[in-house]
């Protein structure tokens, strides 16, 4: 009598054909470990840079202020335009001007690629282990903000390049208005208008969802699981995320309010 064979689907196949192995330590990103970790460390940088991001416009608050120019008088303007220049001549004349900005810029848009496609390749190997042994999600054990990170990550893509057109390129739908440099009014020329208020308000709730189950899940990624701390994390993430839904909604609200204005 011959031998029974395998099924097609056992265990013993492997999930998915094994690629070339890249050279140390480039080879750990192959794994789902070292995945999870470049998704954890770019997600603290992009969640340092939003929260630096808020903080900064928040100085729209303080309207105009007199301050010294270069050619040593003192002039008028808003505080938060002010803030931009300042950022522009960081390190200068150490280095050139825009130089350590742009730096600065390209590191973060290199974070914002690798987190894409770890998150990415992190939901393909997911799918196909869960094609393989014919599993369902469990979606009891799954939270809302953890199930929506598929729909949330695209809209803050997609949100990131409007806001970019709208406040830094000046393509917008207020860009008849925009001036280079001009900060504040070209914030309140545009969020004056309530369609883009609402997108603002909108993607930043989708933002906020975002941050706070990649805050809470960053911890797990780093190894940091543990019962005792589990709390801690859900609160910091949860606190985290409310700072930034409250502080960044409070921009096209108080501009539509009136709150913040031109003269």
């Amino acid at each position: 009598m011959a031998a029974p064979t395998l099924a097609k689907n056992s265990a013993d196949t492997p999930l998915r054909k094994k690629r070339r192995e890249l050279p140390f330590p480039l080879n750990l990103y192959q794994t789902a470990v070292g995945k999870k970790w470049v998704m954890a460390l770019t997600g603290i940088m992009l969640l340092g840079f939003v929260v630096f991001h808020m903080v900064g416009n928040l100085k729209v608050y303080l309207g105009e202020v007199q301050h010294l120019s270069p050619e040593g008088e003192y002039v008028t303007d808003y505080d938060i335009n002010i803030y931009g220049e300042f950022l522009r001549d960081l390190l200068v004349p150490l280095l050139p001007r825009t130089y350590l900005l742009w730096i600065l810029r390209l590191g973060l848009i290199a974070a914002f690629a690798l987190h894409l496609h770890s998150a990415i390749s992190l939901s393909k190997m997911n799918l196909e282990s869960n094609n393989r042994y014919e599993s369902k999600r469990d979606w009891v054990a799954a939270n809302f903000a953890s199930r929506s990170m598929r729909w949330t990550g695209p809209i803050i893509f997609l949100y990131l390049l409007f806001h970019l057109a709208d406040l830094t390129w000046g393509v917008g739908a207020a860009s008849s208005e925009w001036e280079r440099g001009e900060v504040y009014q070209n914030l309140v020329h545009s969020m004056s208008r309530p369609g883009i208020a609402i997108v603002y308000i909108v993607c930043n709730v989708a933002l906020c969802v975002h941050i706070f189950h990649g805050a809470y899940s960053m911890f797990q990624s780093l190894g940091i699981n543990n019962p005792v701390y589990n709390q801690l994390r859900r609160g910091f993430a949860a606190g985290l995320a409310l700072l930034i839904l409250v502080g960044n909604l409070s921009f096209p609200i108080a501009i539509l309010a009136g709150i913040v204005d031109l003269p």
